[in-house]
């Protein structure tokens, strides 16, 4: 599996990219154990729809391209399509909007429910090197910017450190009628991104928002992996 993320990474490098596919990301993730979303790559409406059947309604829709880290902000993304019909002018739609020179693909995706929203990361700090991000994720993480950092590489001590320096702590635990957060799972998640950190030093940062937590488990629903300039590019 880990393999199969390298591989991922030395493609984009090889096209100069600056940053891998929101696909793209949740499968380097994947690789090291993240909880990510089910979902399908496709080109076609037909392809969408074929996608959606498999994974079940209701489903949402991206566009997904390398590089592609603002689609809410743009109209890219449609969420809750409840069927085909609704799916299919999803797509027209999107597609409008991305214009008739997008050579992206489209993403298929389960809905996650969950009322709960965090945040993971990384970023690569010149004097520290990899550090592991956590906190408050969804619409409000610039507005409440409860997060916490951690040099990498982090033990699940570590981690259990993190989740509990965030103001909003008392999130992850029982709450109105919601069971605790899965800290185990959680703690396996932040170290991973730590490992990737330090195992790949073109990554420069890693961008995971939101984690829902779908039950007791947090799944990384949109992700970006942004690569550091390529060996004598600028």
């Amino acid at each position: 599996m880990i393999a199969r993320a390298e591989t991922i990474i030395r493609r984009a490098r090889e096209r100069r990219e600056r940053a891998l596919s929101e696909h793209e990301s949740k499968r380097v993730l994947a690789a090291y154990g993240v909880p990510t979303t089910r979902e399908v790559l496709v080109r076609t409406a037909t392809q969408a729809a074929a996608a959606a059947r498999r994974l079940g309604y209701p489903v949402a829709l991206k566009a997904c391209a390398a590089g592609e880290s603002h689609k809410t902000e743009q109209g890219l993304v449609a969420l809750g399509l409840g069927g085909e019909r609704e799916l299919r002018r999803a797509f027209a739609a999107l597609g409008a909007r991305a214009g008739a020179g997008y050579a992206g693909a489209y993403l298929v995706e389960e809905m996650v429910r969950g009322d709960r929203e965090l945040m993971i990361g990384m970023v690569r700090d010149p004097q520290f090197g990899p550090c592991v991000m956590f906190g408050l994720g969804g619409v409000f993480t610039e507005i409440l910017q409860d997060v916490v950092f951690r040099v990498a590489p982090l033990g699940r001590r570590d981690a259990l450190a993190m989740l509990r320096r965030i103001r909003a702590h008392r999130i992850l635990d029982a709450v109105r009628g919601l069971p605790a957060v899965d800290t185990a799972a959680l703690c396996r998640s932040l170290m991973a991104v730590g490992r990737i950190g330090l195992e790949h030093p073109e990554i420069v940062a890693i961008d995971v928002n939101p984690l829902i937590v779908r039950g007791r488990t947090p799944v990384a629903v949109d992700a970006l992996v942004v690569l550091g300039p390529a060996d004598g590019a600028r």
